[in-house]
């Protein structure tokens, strides 16, 4: 059972058994090994170099701090460079540098032009490098592979030159496309902003006092006009009542005279006390609301001064007569009589006149202010209206003159970044190498070269072995033998081994030892090689 369990084991790696396929195939394996490493480094030295000029060029930021000018381009790098990338490997650029330096003529002088541009695409390379912590692209390389160095070197310059120019014109170009925008859009806003201004200039001027602004002097005025409405309608009453006490004083006049008593008759100082009564409770009541110094007041009082000059003139010429001056010279009084009765009513008349005249005008007056007081009302009433046509009026303005502010804002902005790119205060490009000289050739790699003829010959002698020993149905192993055997093995006899035999497996051997040790100096020698000449 141990014995089972051993050779299971074992079976799992054999190490005879390999060793025996060593011993017996590495002829086999050696061969194919130089063979295919032979050939594969050959092809290094035969296939024609190709030599490849770098250069790289720094991201140089702009020296004017972004907080006082503030670029007016696009700030993503990479669709910057993408886009001057296919400007410069644009046909006509790549032909006018392939006609300058007279390039794939050699090897391919029939091709075509086309053909030229997409093996001048393919020998360029563009590799950009990026900040570790922002990942923000700080430079590229720019490199060029051609059989000849020189060549090499100053396609590469070319490229790196075209590169600078190009980003420089790409960023002015730029610049003053968007400057140039917003200057034809400050244009439209500045004209919009005045088509704004002038409507609200046209509104103003066809509803003058109904605006939101005169709402308070509105107000103010007419508060003034209806205290001045009250107050003319009062004067107006107080006229009024006059022209009764005129009118019934001129009447009594008019009645005396016609029936021959005199101005003292109690007719006529009865009426007097009633007009006294009558124009003293009209200043008390216009005292109690006004001072001693409004007009009304004033005016009141004159009245009543003149009717007591009246009241007693009349009560003096009562007492001036007695009845024996009346019956001792009847005629004489009679006619006295008519002498004062028509100087009182023509006073009298001439009261009336003046009061009808001041009647007409207060009865004018109060009209017009009445008419002041619709018209304010009716500008009144029309404010919220007007208020809401402004304030639609007024946003409209606001907003454009908004988008002028922030347009103009931009221009100017715009402007100053415009003026920095031309002055190449901007972001810029800037040679941190210059293209290289090669000195060795970039294609074929020949200590690559070399590990790939290793790689494929050790892969092609391992193939050659396996097949040989697929093909070979030789039993070279007791352990095959005892597999076929259907009972086990009870003795063995050993092998008789002559010394020509034995010389043989040792010429053998050596023969193993010496092409092994060729096979693999062979290789190494064509490695360090390929290192120091390559």
């Amino acid at each position: 059972m141990a014995d089972d369990l051993q050779e299971q084991n074992q079976e799992g790696l054999d190490v005879q058994y390999y060793l025996g396929i060593v011993r017996r195939r590495h002829l086999h394996f050696l061969v194919p090994l130089f063979i295919g490493w032979v050939v594969v480094w050959g092809a290094s030295w035969v296939l024609p170099p190709r030599y490849q000029s770098s250069t790289l060029i720094l991201v140089q930021q702009p020296t004017m701090p972004k907080d006082y000018v503030t670029p007016n381009i696009n700030d993503d790098l990479q669709d910057r460079l993408q886009s001057i990338t296919q400007q410069i490997l644009s046909r006509t650029r790549l032909l006018h540098i392939i006609d300058e330096f007279q390039l794939y003529n050699s090897d391919h002088g029939q091709g075509t032009a086309d053909e030229k541009v997409e093996l001048m695409r393919k020998d360029i390379g563009i590799e950009l490098v990026r900040d570790v912590h922002s990942q923000q692209i700080s430079s590229f390389n720019i490199t060029y592979s051609s059989r000849d160095p020189r060549v090499a070197q100053r396609v590469t310059n070319e490229l790196t030159s075209l590169f600078i120019n190009e980003n420089l014109e790409v960023r002015q170009q730029q610049s003053e496309d968007t400057t140039q925008f917003l200057r034809s859009q400050l244009e439209t806003a500045r004209t919009s902003l005045a088509e704004q201004e002038d409507k609200v200039r046209q509104f103003k001027s066809q509803h003058v006092g109904e605006m939101p602004a005169q709402l308070a002097s509105n107000l103010q005025i007419l508060s003034g006009l209806q205290a001045q409405l009250q107050t003319d309608e009062d004067a107006l009453n107080a006229a009024k009542q006059q022209h009764v006490y005129l009118q019934t004083l001129a009447d009594q006049y008019r009645a005396l005279q016609g029936s021959g008593k005199g101005p003292d008759g109690a007719i006529g100082l009865a009426g007097l006390d009633q007009e006294l009564d009558k124009l003293k409770a009209q200043l008390a009541d216009l005292s109690s609301h006004y001072t001693d110094r409004y007009p009304d007041v004033l005016k009141m009082r004159q009245q009543i001064a003149e009717t007591e000059k009246t009241r007693e003139r009349v009560l003096a010429s009562q007492k001036s007569k007695s009845p024996d001056a009346i019956n001792d010279n009847g005629d004489a009084a009679s006619h006295g009589g008519d002498l004062t009765q028509p100087s009182m009513l023509a006073q009298v008349q001439s009261q009336l006149r003046a009061n009808q005249l001041e009647i007409t005008n207060r009865e004018h007056s109060v009209v017009a202010l009445k008419a002041k007081i619709d018209d304010y009302q009716a500008r009144l009433n029309q404010e919220p209206i007007r208020e809401q046509q402004l304030a639609d009026l007024t946003r409209g303005y606001e907003q454009s003159k908004a988008n002028y502010d922030e347009l103009l804002k931009k221009k100017n902005e715009s402007a100053m970044a415009t003026s920095m790119e031309l002055l190449h205060q901007g972001e810029q490009f800037r040679i941190m190498d210059p293209p290289s000289f090669p000195q060795k050739p970039e294609f074929p790699n020949r200590l690559k070269f070399c590990l790939m003829g290793f790689a494929i010959g050790f892969g092609l002698g391992i193939a050659v072995v396996a097949a040989f020993e697929f093909l070979d149905d030789r039993l070279h192993d007791e352990k095959e033998i005892r597999k076929l055997l259907p009972a086990n093995v009870i003795a063995e006899i050993p092998a008789i081994v002559n010394a020509s035999d034995a010389q043989q497996e040792r010429r053998r051997i050596w023969l193993g030892w010496v092409s092994a040790v060729f096979v693999f100096a062979t290789i190494l020698a064509g490695s360090a090689f390929s290192y120091l000449h390559g």
